[in-house]
């Protein structure tokens, strides 16, 4: 089993940058696919950034360019770096994991509230 707890989120203004973090325990987090998923008021969730074991990214076209997902298996942790921000990016933001071998999420937390205003 995997715990995942996300922190960071906030208010901030149109322009400007958030890090979001997500502390894992309980099982070996080097092996794992971390992402970070969205969800805004009235929208499916959707996949933001994800990043492999060992260190390959991919973003969302609506995010390249202005956020970078980075981890550090010596911390358990993954972050979201977003700058730039704009009022769409208003969501809760969700940090998953998934074993190498599958496709789907298996691990979830709880969310963080991340709200742009403009």
């Amino acid at each position: 089993q995997v715990q995942l707890v996300e922190s960071g989120g906030g208010l901030v203004q149109a322009g400007g940058s958030l890090r979001l973090s997500c502390a894992a325990s309980g099982r070996t987090f080097s092996r794992y696919v971390m992402a970070w998923h969205r969800q805004a008021p009235g929208k499916e969730r959707e996949l933001v950034a994800h990043i492999t074991s060992g260190g390959s990214t991919n973003y969302a076209d609506s995010v390249k360019g202005r956020f970078t997902i980075s981890r550090d298996n010596a911390k358990n942790t993954v972050y979201l770096q977003m700058s730039s921000l704009k009022p769409e990016d208003t969501a809760v933001y969700y940090c998953a994991a998934r074993d190498i071998i599958k496709s789907t999420y298996d691990y979830w937390g709880q969310g963080t509230q991340v709200t742009v205003s403009s």
